[in-house]
Order: structure tokens, then C-alpha cells, then sequence
């Protein structure tokens, strides 16, 4: 089996190239290092069933050739963090609409099974908690940038579930909840690498609004667990799938729980949306995934406890220290 991952050197996609490695298949990896980094492959680089090319996914002729040689295609290239939505919305969009629109034109050329990565975010202000796949989408106003990338994601599955019901490309696609692990960056907002780096430096942890808001953090490891059950099931084919935990806390309780595995003196400090983002930042004050439908079609739930995520991510930072110094 050769698998094609977009955004390879990325968060998800480095666990997800490191897991396929270990089942002995061939790996092709095409990112073009925006949000990505070696760094997070470096690992794998010497496994010569890993071939990385370092170009945009919007690349046809690379990416025909590249999808020639595949049996699958791991769609994960897109722009991520809300730091970088709100600073280039207009990469943001292109990146995310225009790179899905080209993986979709190519694959279905050839007729390539497609996992698309999508977000939580695409279920925007709904208030109705646990979000189902089949709920109402409720998006703010497009003057609020912030709700461009889930507009974009959103587009990326109307697409998806249009390339599967028109043109018959099987079509998987999965609605990442807060992926959390080693590797992670904080780079772009991800609120709990930027906790742990901060705890680990004796620096204010830094909550933006009220740390009311409440997320459900999965382990990167049970996604990409989830990811390889659902491209094996048949019945997933033309299905949209929430991927998370359902485990709830509030980025208030995240900061001191936080400050709490990593035995840190840092103090917690709160600092308004509109200091963190843009004048009028909107966030959604719950997001939770309900999961009956990915345990229904693979008997599968992320389970793994955020502590143990955050005792992972403390040692990873400081491996990554001692590294370097």
C-alpha cells in the first residue's frame, strides 16, 4: 500500500506518516512547509519507505504524478491556527478551497479513495451541545475574519460529498475536535502547546476571554488510530465523521491543570479577545463532538486522558530543549 499525505510534515500528519511506517507501507509526503516542518519528520527521513517532496499541493502535474503512484490519499494540507486565519484570511482561504478543489480534480481522474481533513469549526456559533454530523451550520458575520477558515472547511466538504455523489470519488470526511499531542505548535494559537511552553518557562499562562469557553482535546494518537479504521470501512465511504474526545473542560481548568502536571510556579492571567485577535473576535463558548456516529462505524472512541497528553507534550518540550541546548 502507498499512501499520499498532504501536509505530511504537519502535527497530525507526522503521527499519521509515522504510524503508516510502522505498518510497513510506502509513504509520499507533499507539503509545501507553510504551517509544516521538517522537524516533525526528521525521525522518519531515513526510512526509505518515505519520499517527501516539499512543493504546494496546488502543484497539478506533481501532484498527478505523485497520486499516480498512490493507492490512497490522505487530504491534510490547510491553513491552520487562529492566529493565522486572523492575521492572512486571504491564504487562508485560497490554501484551504483552491488545494482541496485540486486534490479532489485529481483524484477523481483516478478514481483514489480521499480522506478530508475537516474541523469543528465548521459547526460555528450552534449552541446545540454535542455537535452531530447532521446539525446546522451557524457561521458569524463575513465581516469577522474569524469565521473564514470554517467557511472554507465547510466548502471543502460540501465539495468532497459533491466529487462522491456526482462524479462517484469515495470520499471520507473527518471533523478533527481539538487534536492535541507531541509536536504540536503554539505557533498558531493551539492553546495547549502555547500552556505547556509557557508553564516550562515560569511565564504567565495566558488565557484569552474568560476561560469559560470549554473544548474537548483528543490525542493525535486516537486520531490517526480513527483515521486508519474509518479509510478501512467500506460504510464510511461519502460519510462526514466527527474525530474527538468527548471529554469536556474549560481553558480556565486546561491552565491549571497545566500549571498542576508540570509542577509550575506560573501564574494564570486573563487577557480580553480583543488584545489576543481583533477588535469584535467572536469563539464559540462550547465545542463538543458527540461520537456515537465514529463508534457506530468503527467501534472506536478517543479515550486517551488529557493528563497524559500534557505530561507527553511537557516531555517532548523538554527533550526539544535539551536538544538544542
Amino acid at each position: 500500500m502507498v499512501s499520499l499525505i498532504t501536509g505530511g510534515s504537519g502535527f497530525i500528519g507526522s503521527h499519521l506518516a509515522e504510524a503508516l511506517l510502522a505498518r510497513g507501507e510506502q509513504v509520499i509526503i507533499l507539503d509545501d512547509l507553510s504551517t509544516g516542518s521538517t522537524e516533525n519528520i526528521d525521525h522518519i527521513r531515513g526510512n526509505p519507505a518515505l519520499h517527501c517532496f516539499f512543493e504546494s499541493v496546488t502543484d497539478r502535474r506533481l501532484l498527478a504524478e505523485l497520486m499516480d503512484e498512490s493507492d490512497i490519499v490522505y487530504h491534510l494540507a490547510a491553513a491552520v491556527g487562529v492566529r493565522r486565519i486572523i492575521e492572512s484570511p486571504v491564504r487562508t482561504i485560497e490554501t484551504n478551497v483552491k488545494g482541496t478543489q485540486v486534490v479532489l480534480e485529481t483524484a477523481a481522474e483516478r478514481k483514489k479513495l480521499v480522506f478530508v481533513a475537516s474541523t469543528s469549526e465548521v459547526y460555528g456559533k450552534n449552541n446545540k451541545v454535542p455537535f452531530c454530523e447532521d446539525d446546522d451550520i451557524a457561521l458569524g458575520a463575513t465581516v469577522r475574519s474569524r469565521w473564514s477558515y470554517a467557511a472554507s472547511k465547510a466548502l471543502d466538504e460540501f465539495l468532497a460529498l459533491a466529487y462522491w455523489k456526482e462524479k462517484k470519488l469515495p470520499v471520507i470526511v473527518g471533523r478533527f475536535f481539538n487534536a492535541v499531542g507531541p509536536r504540536q505548535t503554539g505557533r498558531y494559537g493551539m492553546v495547549l502547546p502555547t500552556f505547556v511552553g509557557q508553564a516550562l518557562d515560569g511565564v504567565p499562562l495566558t488565557v484569552f476571554g474568560t476561560g469559560k469557553q470549554s473544548r474537548c482535546f483528543a490525542y493525535v494518537g486516537d486520531i490517526v488510530r480513527a483515521i486508519l479504521k474509518l479509510v478501512s470501512t467500506d460504510s464510511a465511504v461519502g460519510e462526514v465523521v466527527n474525530i474527538g474526545n468527548d471529554d469536556e473542560i474549560t481553558i480556565q481548568e486546561l491552565a491549571f491543570l497545566v500549571r498542576e502536571r508540570t509542577g509550575s510556579a506560573s501564574r494564570v492571567e486573563f487577557t480580553p479577545y480583543d488584545q489576543a485577535y481583533e477588535a469584535g473576535f467572536e469563539d464559540m463558548a462550547r465545542r463538543v463532538p458527540s461520537v456515537e456516529k465514529l463508534f457506530r462505524l468503527i467501534g472506536f472512541r478517543p479515550t486517551t486522558p488529557l493528563a497524559t497528553v500534557i505530561d507527553q507534550v511537557a516531555e517532548h518540550f523538554t527533550c526539544a530543549a535539551s536538544s538544542i541546548g
